[in-house]
């Protein structure tokens, strides 16, 4: 089969296409001829060499159909999106055209969406759905304020509280990005200068629940902002992996907040946390009557994932983008 290969670690040149030997899915997996996968932040972490030691084909998500089902479950040619199972860490992952990953993390779809369309959702909104209906718990009516809104998950994460009847109040760094997070339904946007709780304070907003995808660098001030017994979620890193320094949840976890984190690469699929419990197929739906803005904003060819690389580590994309193999 062909696939792409993390040759080294370093920047997007480093991706290089080749041929491996077919898979072979053992007991309690699914081969899954791969049609398309979304592009992700964690797959260029694993190319550079910040998550250390990663398998050779990088990769955390594809749409496809079920070449083969030891168990039977799954018939050939089940069209299915996975999501993580240790794809692209601990094992060969979706970068190319056969891919095995376990039953638990494979999901059968009913969806008409094409490839691309497809290939645009399973993990960010998986995440997203994680982050704000199992940790946060957001509430109809409630205010969840979405830190690093402009990234695909924050995107997703916008799409779906606005949905859910909450109000959002998203951030960027651009104020640019300002019109299209109100077309997502953001009621107000905040400019990020990482100091958004003196924003909040000023303004007299009260913010029920934070959805941050920016991380460690601005955690002190996420927790800051939000009102007395809020909540917050971290979901990502985009502001880096430095450690919060000198961390005391004596004098930085306000009195009554919960914080809490959501790993979905760890823990997506596992007992703990089913992928049966995110409603893949109702998100699909949503999509294709338009509720949720999830199309992919460019789709690229399989011999341009360098290309791809480069695009989404310009913070140019504005939203997901996909690869096809097709």
């Amino acid at each position: 089969m062909k696939a792409i290969v993390i040759s080294a670690h370093g920047g997007p040149e480093v991706l290089t296409l080749t041929e491996l030997p077919d898979p072979v899915p053992a007991e309690g997996e699914v081969l899954i001829r791969v049609e398309a996968f979304g592009l992700n932040h964690a797959e260029a972490y694993m190319r550079s060499g910040a998550w250390g030691k990663v398998a050779a084909v990088p990769g955390i998500e594809c749409a496809g159909v079920v070449e083969a089902d030891p168990s039977g479950e799954l018939a050939a040619g089940t069209r299915v999106v996975a999501i993580l199972g240790g794809m692209g860490r601990t094992r060969n992952g979706s970068y190319a055209e056969l891919v095995t990953v376990p039953a638990a993390n494979v999901v059968a779809v009913r969806s008409t969406l094409d490839w691309a369309g497809l290939a645009a959702v399973p993990e960010v909104y998986a995440t997203a759905w994680s982050g704000l209906f199992g940790n946060l718990d957001l509430r109809p009516g409630e205010t969840v304020l979405v830190r690093g809104a402009t990234s695909s998950l924050g995107q997703a994460a916008v799409n779906l509280a606005v949905d859910h009847g909450a109000t959002v109040l998203a951030t960027t760094r651009n104020p640019r990005r300002t019109p299209l997070l109100k077309e997502l339904g953001a009621t107000d946007v905040l400019i990020d200068d990482g100091a958004l709780a003196a924003q909040v304070a000023q303004r007299e907003i009260g913010v029920d629940a934070v959805f941050d995808v920016v991380g460690n660098s601005v955690l002190r001030d996420s927790l800051a902002l939000v009102r007395p017994r809020g909540r917050v979620c971290q979901v990502g890193f985009l502001g880096g992996f430095e450690p919060v320094r000198d961390f005391d949840p004596i004098a930085d976890l306000p009195s009554g907040v919960r914080l809490g984190f959501f790993g979905s690469a760890f823990v997506l699929g596992t007992p703990a946390f089913p992928l049966t419990d995110v409603p893949l197929d109702e998100i699909y739906a949503k999509v294709e009557a338009g509720v949720l803005r999830a199309r992919p904003t460019r789709v690229f060819r399989f011999d341009e994932i360098v290309e791809a690389h480069r695009t989404m580590e310009s913070g140019e994309a504005l939203g997901k983008m996909v690869v096809t193999l097709g």
